[in-house]
């Protein structure tokens, strides 16, 4: 009887045991879920995995044709749609060594306009075949040994001039005749004035990477080298007559020429680092600089300062080549500003009112 008791008092205990395990299990279950669900809510909803789409590459094939007798030169093939005109030219030199980029030019038809090298296919693809019309160039140079080549020239043919080589003056006249202080002084001005012209080639101006036919070089050095040629010679020639007026003459003109270099290269600068590019481009501005202030009576003042050195320098050494020089650049540069003009009042309208294009209130 009592063991009977004993073993129903066990099978209680173990069945209390057992629903307090129970309990305890059920409690941790609780947790672990509410833990999980704490988590889930925290990491916000699922976010679907995109589809990567792959889209196709487009490739056109370029035929190239001689401008002159339709024949087929060459097939550039596996050209993308992002590929530009350059990068034809230089699949082109690729297929046909002879023909180097700079001297191919490329026509969309005969007789046609050149292509420039920005352009990209897809703009002028009509469909997966494009014709372009091949037409040699010729030898080209770039723009920059243009415009040292045009520079270095005149500075070092003066200089020969003024030393008075003996091949080119009479060595007994020379020494006979002292030379007139205008004569070291136009030296000193046609110096600055092509050095300026050679330091803001080199890091002011910004030069095309394109290039010009060798004609074009060989026509500007003819130019300037003759010209600086005849003017040297004659102003350092032993029998040069100084200004007429004298010293007042040669001060002022010298001062005058001065300044107009001065301004010159601030409204180069000007040019060179504009203020906004691109959508919110707008005309160069004057700023606390007094040389700047010329763009508000004129739209390409660094014409109104070249032209201005080049009449200060004319009345300085009162010679005739300086002054048929002058004239010859006052005409040339009348007719790129008002080029220029033209461009301006189409694009700043609202700031061009009552502009001149070169020389204030006249042209």
């Amino acid at each position: 009887m009592f063991r009977r008791h004993k073993s129903l008092a066990s099978d209680r205990r173990r069945e209390v045991f057992s629903r307090g395990a129970a309990r305890s299990i059920l409690k941790n279950d609780l947790r672990n879920f509410q833990c999980l669900s704490q988590l889930v809510l925290s990491a916000g909803p699922l976010k679907a995995i995109p589809v990567v789409k792959h889209s196709k590459t487009v490739h056109f094939e370029i035929e190239i044709l001689d401008a002159h007798t339709r024949k087929q030169i060459c097939i550039v093939d596996k050209v993308v749609q992002t590929s530009t005109i350059h990068d034809v030219k230089q699949k082109f030199h690729k297929a046909c060594p002879n023909w180097y980029p700079s001297r191919v030019g490329l026509q969309l038809e005969q007789g046609g306009p050149f292509l420039k090298d920005y352009i990209t296919i897809q703009s002028i693809a009509a469909s997966s075949i494009v014709t372009l019309y091949f037409t040699d160039l010729g030898r080209q140079v770039s723009w920059i040994t243009i415009f040292l080549a045009e520079y270095t020239g005149p500075l070092l043919i003066y200089l020969l001039f003024y030393l008075r080589i003996p091949y080119i003056y009479d060595m007994k006249e020379s020494s006979r005749r002292l030379r007139h202080p205008v004569v070291h002084l136009a030296c000193f001005c046609h110096c600055i004035h092509y050095i300026r012209y050679l330091l803001e080639t080199l890091f002011v101006h910004k030069v095309s990477a394109g290039h010009t036919p060798l004609k074009n070089l060989i026509k500007g050095c003819a130019f300037y080298w003759g010209f600086t040629s005849w003017i040297a010679y004659y102003i350092n020639h032993p029998r040069y007559t100084p200004p007429s007026f004298g010293n007042r003459q040669v001060t002022v003109s010298a001062i005058n020429f001065l300044i107009c270099e001065a301004g010159n290269h601030f409204i180069n600068v000007i040019l060179a680092h504009p203020n906004h590019t691109g959508i919110n481009a707008c005309f160069p501005s004057p700023n606390y600089n007094p040389f700047t202030w010329m763009f508000f009576l004129v739209s390409c003042p660094n014409y109104t300062y070249e032209i201005g050195s080049w009449i200060s320098f004319t009345v300085m050494t009162q010679t005739l080549p300086v002054g048929v020089f002058t004239l010859l650049m006052s005409i040339q540069m009348s007719l790129w500003a008002q080029k220029k003009h033209k461009v301006y009042l189409k694009k700043f309208n609202s700031y061009m009112h009552r502009k001149s294009a070169m020389i204030p209130f006249i042209l």
